[in-house]
This record gives structure tokens, sequence and C-alpha cells, in this order.
């Protein structure tokens, strides 16, 4: 970087103050001013562009090893299973003189799927309700409609002369 001391920052301002002219050195420092500050906003811009790709570039790497350990460890569990399945045919093939039902060609579908547990009081159609009534009571939230001239009659204020 260049190095500018507070020396050499007056001496460039007095050189423009001589060169530019009081009256336009206002307008002259704005601008340089907006042009180092679109400047300074392009530089860190490309920075954190280097950097996403820098951080995207590992994160690819990074997928990539998970995918290929992934893959390992679905190989072993599939040799490990295949395994499994032939000394389990083999052990259960003379119990009870039946042989084996399990086929492990058979699609997952075949076996027999166990029933769905349904609530016996739950039907979704009807609508819960959301607030509980004694919370509504206590909030004095209405809870039964009322025409507009009950509500006045309601709430009109009764005068206070003796009855006729």
């Amino acid at each position: 970087m260049i190095d500018l001391g507070i020396s050499k920052l007056a001496l460039i301002g007095a050189v423009a103050l001589i060169v530019i002219g009081p009256e336009k050195l206002p307008r002259v420092a704005r601008t340089v001013g907006a042009l180092l500050g679109k400047a300074q906003r392009y530089v860190s811009d490309v920075k954190a562009e280097v950097s996403r790709s820098m951080e995207l570039e590992e994160l690819k790497k990074m997928k990539d090893t998970v995918t290929e350990a992934a893959r390992d460890v679905e190989n072993s569990v599939q040799s490990g299973a295949s395994d499994f399945e032939k000394s389990w045919s083999d052990a259960t093939a003379g119990l009870d003189g039946a042989t084996s039902s399990y086929d492990a060609n058979a699609p997952l579908g075949s076996l027999e799927a166990p029933p769905i547990y349904k609530h016996p009081k739950k039907n979704w159609r009807i609508k819960q309700k959301a607030m509980p009534q004694w919370f509504k009571a206590r909030t004095g939230v209405r809870t039964r409609t009322q025409s507009g001239a009950a509500r006045v009659a309601r709430f009109r204020p009764r005068s206070t002369s003796a009855p006729r």
C-alpha cells in the first residue's frame, strides 16, 4: 500500500487548493470521496466473491468425501445383510420340517402391512375450538351474537329521574 502520512496529505491538499482553486475544491473532494468509496466497495465485493468461491470448492470436496463414505457404508451393510440372510435361511431351513418362508428376492411391498392406527374419537372434519371457554369469559370475548338494537338497549345508560 501507499504510505500516506499527515505531512503528505497536507502537501497534496495544498497543491490541490492551488491547482483547482477554492471554488471547485469542495465539489472535487466530494467526487474523489465518492469514487474512493465505490472503489473500496468493489474491492470488498471481489474479496467476498473469491472467499465464497473458495468455500464452495471446499464444500464440494467435503460433499464428495461424505458421498463416497456413504457409498462404502451402504456396500458394507448390503454385503453384511446378504451374509446374514444366507445364515438365517440355513439356520431356519430344518425347523419344524418346513422351509424358510422368507424370500430375499421378493419386493418389499409383498409383505402384509400392519393396520394403520386411527384414534376412535378423532374426527378431522369437525373444527375444534381454538380458545377454551374459560379464557374467552375471562378476557371478555363475545361468545354469542347480539343484534345492534339489542346491544344499544343493553348498554343504554339508565335515566336517574324518578319513575312516573
